[in-house]
Parts: C-alpha cells; sequence; structure tokens
C-alpha cells in the first residue's frame, strides 16, 4: 500500500509561482514513476507531469514546458511540481499518482486546490 498526500496549494493571481508537493508513504518500492495530474471544472483529468523513481526521465505537457517542473527528495519520499508564470487556466485540482510500470495508475491522493485569478 502506499498513501500520497498533497499539499502547497492555493489561491493566487496569475504570474505568481506555487510549488505543490505530494508526501508518499508506505512502498516506495514498488514505484517506477510519480504523477502529476488535474482536473479543471467540468474537464477531464489530465496529465501535466512525471518523474521516475529511479533515474532523471521526466515528461512535462506541452502546454506547461518552460512554466512547470517536476521533482524529486528521494530520501524525504516527497515529489514536487514547481509552477511559475501561472494563468488561469492552470485552475484546477492537482493530484499526485503512483505508476508501478504497469501503465497503471495505481495509488492517487486527494488533491490540491490551485486556484488562479487573472
Amino acid at each position: 500500500q502506499v498513501q500520497l498526500v498533497e499539499s502547497g496549494g492555493g489561491l493566487v493571481q496569475a504570474g505568481d509561482s506555487l510549488r505543490l508537493s505530494c508526501a508518499i508513504s508506505g512502498r516506495t518500492d514498488i514505484i517506477d514513476a510519480m504523477n502529476w495530474f488535474r482536473q479543471a471544472p467540468g474537464q477531464a483529468r489530465e496529465l501535466v507531469a512525471w518523474i521516475k523513481w529511479n533515474n532523471d526521465r521526466t515528461y512535462i505537457k506541452d502546454s506547461v514546458k518552460g512554466r512547470f517542473t517536476i521533482s524529486r527528495d528521494n530520501a524525504k519520499n516527497t515529489v514536487f511540481l514547481q509552477m511559475n508564470s501561472l494563468k488561469p487556466e492552470d485552475t484546477a485540482v492537482y493530484f499526485c499518482a503512483t505508476e508501478g510500470g504497469t501503465g497503471y495508475y495505481d495509488y492517487w491522493g486527494r488533491g490540491t486546490q490551485v486556484t488562479v485569478s487573472s
């Protein structure tokens, strides 16, 4: 079992920055990659970024590339999403999720709300 807890969301103005954290507890040995998703009201959940747990490979969605960065601290079992130059269209609930090398997202956090005002 893996437990995930997101934090760091909030209400900010366009152009501001936020750093989201995902604290991981439990069986980290089953994690192949950590993922950040977001879901805006009335829209489907979308993958924003992922980072491999045991190497430096990362992925950033094109629409946020250059503004968002994903990183991890394995010693602290924490994954981060640094979000700069935020835009109103980044408003969403942000979730972290594990992926165990099967292509399935096995464990999810409850999410953290990010609201960007114009």
